[in-house]
């Protein structure tokens, strides 16, 4: 099963909305050289995915959910 790149998945969701880094970076309180830092990250803080989540108005906690319901059905069939 392949690893969640949360970075990746929200400089995605970024694009998709068409918003600059430094209107995204405003709008989390940050600069945008910390933006970078989250593009670049395979985890985040839970906090600040819930901040990004409501900035992007979407959801990146069912990436994760979606990923366990995927683990727990692959373990009941191995069981």
């Amino acid at each position: 099963m392949k690893a969640i790149h949360i970075g990746t998945e929200i400089k995605s969701k970024v694009k998709m909305r068409k918003m600059t880094v430094v209107n995204f970076a405003k709008q989390l309180g940050c600069h945008r050289t910390h933006v970078y830092r989250i593009f670049e990250s395979s985890s985040i803080d839970t906090t600040t995915l819930l901040h990004i989540s409501v900035i992007l108005e979407y959801d990146f906690f069912k990436l994760y959910s979606e990923k366990v319901t995927m683990r727990l059905a692959s373990k009941e069939r191995d069981s």
